[in-house]
């Protein structure tokens, strides 16, 4: 078992990298760096707790997991791989495409395992859509909507809504919906986007809309947190049939309340929430249910584990992060200036 770190223990720390860790075979969940002892001995009797530094010098620790907040990201990782650690980096990574870059080379050069927590690539609903898309029943699919939408009309003063580098809707959900778009579809022609602040009070942006371009096709990723009335997480409209799905995987709200990733249920959808495959016209065509696809954060460290040992490719590698920034890069750009960008 590899001795692994969590520095971190907010949301990312305690719903996601410390229990998904506890519960994989091929890691040790071995300590864990904050200063919320009493919580994290709440649920980890004798877990050692110490500080980031302690955590990053301890020589038995061969991984560490970062879930900090933002701007923290890139002097951690780098101090970690100096190290000779390997290193997972919740999203949005780092906050720059260079500072990702640098990461991704220091690492190359200590021959490390550097990866970034992309965890929804083990959304049940985008399993489902991406074995949908494989089975050809979509047919070509020509316009494809990612969303994820909240209804959150405070402003707080959680790191999304104070203005600094890495903060706002962009930098929180943006990572998640981009990779998703990048492993079902790949690499777009071009981009346009909108990024905006819309709520009344509010400093960092709350809303964006991306189009990327892939020929005649259209992928469009939407996220707002002034969406009270639901609309599609997931909607395919392919030249066979259309493919829309409502709901967010609900892995999440599990680990928020305490539950095991061991659990039989865990990542298992209600029935209620499955999407619908239409062929044909909504009036005439024939509809279908299509049960989700169990979802399974466990499968990144379990693959991390693998990565580490037996020198396979990690599930996230730090080139699919760094080309997930590039692309958040040029939609700031697009809506900066007003026009399309050429995604080179």
């Amino acid at each position: 078992m590899i001795r692994t770190g969590v520095i971190g223990y907010g949301l990312g720390g305690m719903a996601f990298h410390a229990p998904l860790i506890d519960a994989v075979p091929e890691l040790e969940l071995a300590a864990i760096a904050t200063s919320r002892a009493d919580a994290v001995h709440a649920r980890y009797p004798g877990m050692t707790v110490c500080g980031a530094e302690a955590l990053i010098a301890d020589p038995s620790i061969a991984l560490v997991a970062i879930s900090t907040p933002n701007d923290s990201h890139f002097p951690l990782a780098k101090a970690a791989l100096e190290a000779g650690k390997h290193v997972v980096i919740d999203k949005p990574f780092v906050n720059s495409v260079a500072d990702g870059e640098a990461l991704e080379r220091l690492a190359a050069e200590r021959g490390l395992v550097l990866a970034a927590f992309h965890n929804r690539r083990w959304d049940g609903d985008y399993l489902t859509v991406e074995k949908l898309l494989a089975s050809g029943r979509l047919g070509e699919v020509m316009l494809a909507e990612l969303r994820w939408d909240r209804f959150r009309p405070e402003v707080t003063t959680a790191w999304r809504d104070v203005p600094d580098v890495g903060s706002g809707m962009l930098a929180d959900l943006g990572p998640h919906l981009i990779d998703q778009a990048l492993m079902l579809f790949g690499v777009p022609e071009a981009l346009t986007a909108d990024i905006a602040v819309q709520r009344v009070g509010a400093r960092t942006d709350d809303y964006f809309d991306i189009t990327l371009f892939y020929g005649a096709r259209r992928v469009i990723l939407s996220a707002s947190r002034l969406i009270a009335a639901r609309r599609p997480r997931f909607a395919l409209h392919g030249t066979k049939a259309g493919f829309v799905k409502y709901g967010l995987d609900p892995q999440e709200p599990m680990m928020k309340a305490g539950g095991s990733a061991n659990d039989p249920a865990f990542g298992v959808e209600d029935a209620a929430n499955y999407g619908v495959l239409t062929v044909g016209d909504e009036v005439d065509g024939n509809r279908e249910t299509i049960p989700t696809e169990r979802g399974d954060y466990r499968r990144f460290y379990s693959g991390i584990g693998r990565a580490i040992a037996d020198g396979t490719a990690p599930p996230v590698s730090a080139a699919d992060a760094v080309l997930g920034l590039r692309i958040m890069e040029f939609a700031r750009e697009s809506s900066v200036e007003g026009r399309r960008v050429m995604v080179s």
